[in-house]
């Protein structure tokens, strides 16, 4: 019992730590999205600040703990968010988690960078590097006690329990018992509809991020007497917590929380009992990552995700389409020309070994063309098929095998395991496959690689250069030469495998796996094809790379040496093999450059590599891409100016629908006014002024002295340049009642995010209560007044129904007021709104406008999905609003029924508003003809 308690005890204590940078990756994650690659770095930068101002400068522990986790960690937080996680919310996720992985290769380096500078300085530092039992917050050498038999605490473990519970304790009370911990649910359950609530979003994220990391730096403080000062070891406990942050799904702090204390304590149970594994090496270790791995398979079916489902990242503009073979392939056939000439005429032999062992490794880089560039999965396991191939060629050269037949073997290795590794994880995508094959790819560092027969121990295998007959490419020279040629031939073969039926079909997955499969396309083998060339030319490129060191051993490339790998080669551009041959010699030349040029230090280079992979927030599609595309696109320009060309024409505008048409004859395209037919009933209300394009003539009574709440003028807008809206003008006053009608793909719901500020107008102007708002982003518009209740329900799903009364209505009487109105939320009031059945959802949307009525109400289709009996509630309450002085502009597909609350009636038709007027102007049954496109029976 006493060694029981025991193994739980001390695995409480690695488990406090995994809870808190759990929780911490759970916050940052689900408030903006991102997974921070990270996180486990911020950890390692608090504990090596604390050692060095505690050790070295003599500060006081507890103070200089307090000051790490109070405020530099939190302010590092903030600061990487406003200057690197805003702008990665709108990129690709494959940017996103190469991005987060060069921070996790740049920020120990600076760290240990800037400790080098201050010893050069002559400051008290102590040496940094990979130091072990260091002293914590507590006494140094740590008090033991001893409270049973058997069992020991000490006061390290004391104080990491202490403060565990304490910030877990606080966590609890500031997510459920304040109002910013409110607010910051609501961003994790919907970020976009908080903005639209009037609460920033990227505040809100902004302090996810500074709790974050103040997490970390507190998990990092804490555990610098378990883990001492390693980076790698800072790393793996950042993967081992994510195990934790799968079970909570990404999304639950207590999940989260209680996964990382139950981690702790299953992974020492597991090195106490389990007698099984004691033949296995390894496995002890390698638990969290087979969790992790088996977590994130089981989320991915419960999510019913696509098959191989990842980060599509939308492909750049390809600047050189159309263009003649020289004018795509010269300058390329001429640098490698020039390259494989240079081994021979001017490079000393030094730079001749460095740029032959750039081509080498640029080999490898280029699977991550075939999976990442072609299939859009970023796979962390590529380091692995490497080692796996290396092993393998070596074992079987040692057994008298010829080099070409022992790299095809270890070829054929890597790609079976390559296969093996795609198998389970093909139905995950963007960062849940990126984590299962960094687990599996860890589960072979630390289980397949520890085999003695395979790792032939510390010393490995030798791996000769091969001899062809009079060839000996033992010379740098003629191995440089070599890995020109070779590269210039897998250059080729992947560019014609882009163009080939089975890359179409690899392109076609990736954009959209559902219309691939319903073409005929098999998903599933699709991806597992990609994997497997990609697993098999990393396992060629490590043979090259291995022969050209002469030896291979199971440490050589490590799964931390993947991320590395992957962060230079996307920051160059991963979309072309090309660009990882560049890669590949920066890689490889960078270094020496910046030692004989810039400083001797070997944590800049590693800090540049790092900072190329944050440079992805503003290039996503890397520097090698990026650097032409803008001479292309400032050449495009300046040809336009010269040549005064234009923007590309916008959509022809529509004719007018005949419902809204005149009976008698129309003027030009803008018809006159029409009595209503039989069964049309005029307004109770005056109608105000509908303003509209030139021409129109909007009637109706109303001064026209008195400003409109909303007034959209000549307002332009669209999509990636795809014109929508052209030239919009249309205004709505407080106390009436717009309803905008037009088919489907007319820009009805453009006009509405540009109403609500959700996307920002080409051109024209946008004016609340007469003030210029057309640079508003949506919060500022939101405060303005402007409410969109957007298409289908605007309520925060994962949230109470309390909770998501109290985000708008922060006085209890209000909320009191409307429980009383509806006492079928009353009686549900802690239960989740997702729970609630949808006309109930859409009367919890707009109860809190009944209560507090905003100046401007857009709607998107508010009876969408709803039972005739609950769609006249909902316009009921509409007029309510409508009486209470709020101007709604109303978008519905169900025009008949919308029609008995309008004011104004405006058609829009191919992004412009083709006839606006009174209510009491449009015929139902000619309606019901432009809706149908066909006549009405009389």
């Amino acid at each position: 019992m006493g060694d029981l308690l025991g193994f739980v005890l001390s695995g409480l204590v690695s488990g406090a730590l995994y809870a808190l940078l759990a929780t911490g990756l759970v916050l940052s994650s689900s408030a903006s999205g991102l997974f921070n690659f990270a996180h486990g770095a911020t950890a390692y930068l608090c504990a090596l600040a604390f050692y060095e101002l505690h050790s070295g400068f003599g500060w006081p522990a507890v103070p200089t703990a307090l000051l790490l986790v109070c405020v530099v960690a939190p302010g590092l937080g903030w600061g990487l968010d406003r200057l690197m996680f805003r702008k990665l919310a709108g990129v690709g996720e494959t940017a996103q988690i190469v991005a987060t992985i060069g921070l996790l290769v740049a920020l120990p380096a600076a760290g240990l960078w800037v400790v080098e500078l201050l010893e050069r300085a002559g400051a008290p530092v102590q040496p940094a590097e990979n130091q072990f039992g260091l002293p914590g917050v507590g006494p140094s050498p740590a008090v033991s006690w001893q409270p049973l038999d058997g069992v020991g605490i000490d006061s390290d473990q004391l104080i990491t329990w202490i403060a565990t519970a304490l910030a877990a304790a606080g966590l609890w009370i500031l997510m459920r018992h304040t109002r910013l911990g409110l607010r910051l649910r609501a961003a994790v359950d919907n970020r976009a509809l908080t903005e639209l609530r009037g609460i920033s979003a990227d505040r809100l994220s902004s302090t996810a991020w500074m709790l974050s990391s103040g997490l970390a730096g507190l998990a990092g403080v804490l555990a610098t007497p378990l883990l001492g000062l390693s980076a790698h070891d800072y790393t793996l406990f950042l993967f081992v917590s994510a195990t934790a942050a799968v079970l909570g799904r990404f999304a639950s702090v207590p999940l989260a929380f209680a996964g990382g204390l139950g981690l702790g304590v299953l992974q020492n149970l597991v090195a106490g009992y389990a007698s099984f594994a004691e033949d296995i090496t390894g496995f002890r270790t390698a638990v969290p990552f087979l969790i992790l791995f088996a977590g994130l398979v089981v989320l991915g079916r419960r999510r019913r995700r696509a098959a191989g489902t990842a980060a599509a990242d939308p492909p750049p503009a390809e600047y050189l389409a159309g263009k003649g073979w020289g004018r795509r392939w010269g300058a390329w056939l001429v640098a490698g020309v020039l390259l494989g000439t240079a081994f021979y005429t001017v490079t000393t032999p030094f730079w001749s070994g460095i740029l032959a062992q750039g081509l080498a490794i640029g080999l490898v880089f280029m699977s991550f063309t075939v999976v990442t560039g072609l299939g859009a999965m970023v796979s962390l396991a590529q380091a692995t098929f490497v080692t796996g191939s290396a092993l393998v060629a070596g074992l079987l050269m040692s057994h008298g095998w010829p080099f070409v037949a022992a790299a095809a073997a270890g070829t054929a290795a890597a790609a079976l395991l390559g296969a093996v590794v795609a198998l389970p994880a093909l139905r995950l995508g963007g960062r849940s496959l990126a984590l299962a094959t960094l687990a599996l790819a860890f589960l072979a560092d630390q289980v397949l690689f520890q085999l003695g027969w395979l790792r032939n121990g510390d010393t490995g295998w030798e791996i000769p250069r091969p001899v062809a007959g009079p060839v000996d490419l033992g010379d740098d020279r003629a191995m440089g030469l070599a890995l020109v040629l070779l590269s210039g031939v897998l250059v080729a073969l992947l560019t014609r495998l882009r163009g080939s039926r089975w890359g179409r079909a690899m392109l076609a997955v990736r954009s959209a796996p559902e219309a691939a499969a319903a073409s005929g396309v098999s998903v599933v083998r699709t991806k597992l094809l990609l994997f497997t060339v990609s697993a098999g030319l990393a396992g060629f490129g490590g043979v090259l790379y291995a022969s050209y060191n002469t030896r291979i051993t199971a440490t050589d490339f490590t799964a931390m040496t993947g991320l590395v790998w992957l962060a230079v080669v996307v920051a160059a551009g991963v979309r072309r093999p090309q660009f990882a041959v560049v890669a590949g010699l920066v890689f490889a030349a960078a270094p020496h450059l910046l030692t004989t040029y810039v400083t001797e230090s070997a944590h800049l280079p590693v800090i540049l590599f790092g900072l190329a992979g944050l440079a992805l927030a503003n290039d996503p599609d890397g520097y090698c891409a990026a650097l032409p595309s803008r001479l292309a696109a400032r050449r495009a320009a300046k040809r336009a100016a010269v040549t005064g060309a234009v923007p590309s024409p916008r959509v022809a505008p529509g004719t007018v629908p005949p419902a809204l048409a005149a009976r008698g004859p129309a003027t030009g395209t803008v018809p006159a006014p029409l009595v209503a037919g039989e069964g049309d009933r005029p307004s109770a209300r005056t109608a105000g002024p509908c303003v509209v394009g030139a021409g129109d003539t909007g009637t109706g009574g109303g001064p026209r002295e008195v400003p409109s709440a909303l007034e959209l003028s000549g307002v332009r807008a669209g999509y990636g340049g795809a014109p929508v809206l052209h030239g919009v003008d249309l205004a709505v006053r407080g106390g009436e009642v717009l309803v905008l009608l037009g088919p489907n793909g007319a820009g009805k719901s453009t006009l509405c995010r540009v109403a609500a500020g959700l996307l920002r107008p080409a051109g024209g102007r946008v004016r609340v209560r007469g003030e210029d708002a057309t640079r508003d982003a949506t919060v500022a518009r939101a405060r303005r007044g402007v409410r969109l209740a957007p298409e289908g329900r605007g309520i925060f799903a994962g949230l109470s129904i309390d909770d998501n009364l109290a985000l708008q209505l922060t006085a209890a009487e209000d909320r009191d007021a409307v429980y009383a109105r509806f006492p079928e939320l009353a009686a549900r009031r802690t239960v989740a709104a997702g729970s609630l059945s949808g006309g109930e959802q859409q009367l919890l949307a707009l109860a809190p406008l009944l209560q507090r009525p905003p100046a401007v109400l857009v709607a998107d289709e508010p009876s969408l999905g709803l039972a005739p009996r609950v769609v006249d509630e909902v316009f009921h309450l509409l007029t309510e609003l409508r009486d209470h002085g709020t101007a709604l502009l109303l978008v519905e597909e169900k025009a008949a029924e919308v029609l008995g609350i309008a004011d104004t009636v405006a058609y829009l038709a191919q992004g412009e508003i083709a006839w606006s007027g009174p209510r009491s102007e449009v015929d139902r049954e000619r309606l019901a003809e432009a809706y149908l496109g066909t006549g009405v029976r009389r």
